[in-house]
């Protein structure tokens, strides 16, 4: 088994940029026939990533969380999954080369970097553990996707504006679109994130007996959780739409990072165990 993770670990950087090359292609020159084929090039590389991290969860017998390089790989996983599912639910398919470099960055990192550990601290080694961060990891990787969408309207709402009309302008689906896309992917993000909270409340009483709801990490996530549904609800109830619902995807994506950083960088919570 460990060979194979070894092998899988610097396919997969390979598989991801010529993923973003393939999406990169299509952008420029938008050929039919690299548009009917991008996806199943993106649905492949998802596979041979799936058994990855499986085959590197059963090698070293813990999930693939116990250091920031091994999370990097799920990151680069989670990005490319919320973005799979929602092209499947849009059929929109004009901004992926935007997505995917993101997924192979923090891959190309984490292939570089990675460790082989193997003792690790008993509690990595829960499976439910293991599923409640891929949980979070699909949220914040759909949060981030709604942010790059609301940062694509923005560019092309000013291009629209000052009449500046270049590749962008051509090959980004118009504001409306681009607007369903960031907030979808926000829908999406909250769902990944309420599923985190939920695995989490029945891990966490079971790994540490006497946690604190007062930890930094708990309060942070409950308020990233707050903002997108207060968010959603009103992009649902029609009280924010066009540039508003833009705006909030962007500052909620701004609220979700910088509590990230003050809760693993700065403050001390139990979540900091590996």
């Amino acid at each position: 088994m460990k060979p194979l993770v070894d092998i899988l670990n610097w396919i997969l950087p390979l598989l991801y940029i010529l993923c973003f090359g393939v999406y990169t292609w299509d952008f420029i020159k938008d050929v039919r026939r690299v548009t009917n084929a991008k996806r199943l090039f993106l649905f492949l590389t998802l596979l041979t990533h799936t058994v990855y991290l499986l085959a590197r969860t059963a090698a070293f017998q813990h999930p693939p969380i116990t250091n920031v390089f091994e999370i990097f790989t799920v990151l680069a996983f989670s990005i490319s999954l919320s973005y799979f599912i929602l092209e499947l639910v849009t059929d929109v398919r004009g901004t992926g080369l935007f997505i995917i470099i993101l997924s192979f960055l923090f891959q190309i990192i984490s292939s570089v970097f990675i460790e082989d550990l193997v003792e690790v601290r008993e509690i990595l080694r829960s499976n439910l553990l293991g599923v409640h961060v891929f949980h979070a990891l699909l949220g914040y990787s759909a949060l981030t996707i709604s942010a790059v969408y609301g940062f694509l309207y923005l560019q092309l709402y000013n291009e629209l504006k000052h009449s500046t009309f270049g590749l962008i302008f051509e090959r980004l689906p118009n504001l409306e679109i681009l607007e369903k896309l960031s907030f979808y992917s926000a829908v999406i993000g909250l769902i990944f994130i309420t599923g985190a909270i939920a695995i989490g409340t029945i891990w966490l009483p079971r790994a540490f007996p006497n946690f604190s709801m007062g930890d930094p990490k708990l309060i942070a996530t409950s308020l990233v959780w707050l903002v997108y549904a207060i968010g959603i609800t009103a992009r649902l109830t029609g009280f924010w739409h066009g540039k508003k619902i833009v705006w909030f995807s962007i500052v909620g994506f701004l609220i979700a990072l910088c509590s990230t950083i003050v809760t693993n960088f700065i403050s001390k919570s139990f979540h900091s165990f590996y």
